[in-house]
């Protein structure tokens, strides 16, 4: 057999088991054994690829590997799961500039070819590569610096900068069309790359921060497409499949964000959602006189007498890492009879699935977890629904302020239920600037303090009640 023969029957088997390892990732009891099978596709991909006899330096490949691997182990032990939409949105990152050096490396290798024929399938590939790749890369990295807190989490909008967009957009198009009919010029292809890093950072740069879950989604999509692309430009199949896989269940993806955020594909293509709306300001009286404070013994006493309970998991319990603690209190109540249960948000946290990641690692029982849709007409019958640090998922001025940013977004009906306590370390406004009338509602009370220390106390609370 031929070795091409058995480098596409390693690439077909490596395919198989990526597909089968995205069906099993879909449901947490086998997602498991589908990152498994996933790894070990990869794992076959990359050691078929070294038989390729274009292979020029193993000892290259050697270093590289031994680099990336303590880097991974190294950021697999330090990073945190409040982080880990950082590390998607680096790695996407990674992803993209990958694919802008490996075709760039493709066309100088090709430029001698193309002095007598051109190959316009790998031309385009290659261009495409450069504009999808450099668009990735840099708008991964604004991406990270928002989350970090290295760029402001706020929309930075200023006059005309659509028309930038628009401009720098086209630029990178004509480059990318002068680049297919003038390959054997290499500069043209690192301006393209250029500029189409330059859009990158235009088009993600106006994003608010409380879009971030829908713009790692939709970064994370683009690398697939940079590395289908760039499989094309290689004639590696393998690189196509994988590509086209991330690139639509990114896509897929981004598609149920934009619908919990009430968000047309079309407006988050074009950087534009959560940008133009303004922000109502709180001028120090909203608050003012209004909200009840609570104590964790008041909490234990509601508790102790609630036949149902809702927990609603949002990014200050990741912060604070109370989903161990959070745990406990599920345990505990269920315990003494009552119903528990969690309301997901699908865009609670920074990243698609935030929540679920947390709950799952904390070892809550995955039928625990009750999406938006499924709990929102239950809430009148919760006797005491448990606000966990979400703050924007619950805010009832998406449905009635239509100047708000969050306007016309589906929220958590938890202001349905009899008595919502909401554990905050203040008033401080979420991610989209703006204050929560949830926190002033006759049925609602504060519990002020660290997500996981709050919940601590209403555990002993509740032990000595």
């Amino acid at each position: 057999m031929e070795l091409i023969s058995i480098l596409n029957l390693a690439y077909l088997v490596a395919s198989i088991l990526f597909i089968v390892g995205i069906k099993q990732l879909a449901h947490p009891k086998t997602a498991t054994r589908g990152n498994f099978l996933g790894a070990l596709g990869m794992l076959i991909a990359v050691v078929a690829t070294l038989f390729d006899k274009e292979i020029l330096s193993y000892e290259w490949i050697a270093v590289g590997v031994l680099i990336g691997s303590v880097i991974g182990i190294i950021l697999a032990i330090k990073i945190q799961m409040t982080a880990m939409p950082q590390l998607v949105a680096v790695l996407n990152g990674f992803g993209g500039i990958a694919s802008v050096f490996v075709a760039g490396a493709a066309l100088q290798l090709s430029i001698p070819k193309y002095q007598y024929a051109v190959n316009y399938q790998e031309v385009v590939s290659i261009v495409f590569s450069a504009i999808v790749g450099g668009i990735t890369f840099s708008g991964s990295f604004i991406a990270f610096g928002k989350l970090q807190g290295f760029i402001t989490e706020k929309a930075v909008r200023y006059p005309g900068d659509q028309l930038v967009k628009i401009l720098v957009g086209l630029t990178a198009v004509g480059l990318g069309v002068y680049g297919c009919m003038v390959p054997t010029d290499e500069s043209i292809y690192w301006i393209l790359s250029g500029v189409s890093l330059l859009l990158g950072i235009f088009l993600v740069i106006p994003i608010g921060g409380a879009d971030m879950p829908v713009v790692i989604s939709l970064l994370n999509s683009y690398s697939g497409i940079a590395a289908s692309a760039t499989g094309f430009v290689l004639n590696n199949n393998v690189l196509i499949i994988s590509g086209s896989l991330v690139g639509a269940s990114g896509i897929i993806l981004t598609q149920i964000m934009c619908k919990a955020m009430n968000r047309s594909l079309t407006n988050v293509l074009f950087g534009g959602f959560g940008a133009v709306a303004t922000e109502m300001k709180d001028d120090g009286d909203f608050y003012s006189g209004k909200v009840k404070s609570t104590s964790a013994e008041e909490v234990a006493m509601l508790l102790d007498v609630a036949r149902s309970v809702v927990i609603v998991p949002g990014y200050g319990m990741a912060v604070a890492q109370a989903q161990h603690t959070v745990r406990d209190l599920y345990q505990l109540l269920t315990a003494r009879g009552i119903d528990v249960t969690f309301a997901i948000h699908p865009v609670a946290g920074r990243m698609p699935g935030h929540m679920n990641v947390l709950l799952a690692e904390a070892d809550i029982p995955y039928d625990r977890l009750k999406e938006m849709d499924e709990i929102n007409s239950t809430f009148e019958n919760v006797d005491v629904v448990i606000v966990n640090g979400a703050n924007d998922v619950t805010n009832p001025l998406a449905k009635t302020d239509p100047k708000s940013p969050i306007a016309g977004m589906p929220i958590l009906d938890v202001g349905n239920a009899k008595t919502v306590v909401v554990i905050k370390r203040s008033l401080s406004a979420g991610f989209a600037g703006v204050p929560n009338p949830l926190f002033i509602a006759d049925n609602c009370l504060m519990l002020f303090g660290d997500g996981k220390k709050a919940t601590q106390e209403m555990i002993a609370a509740l032990k000595e009640s």
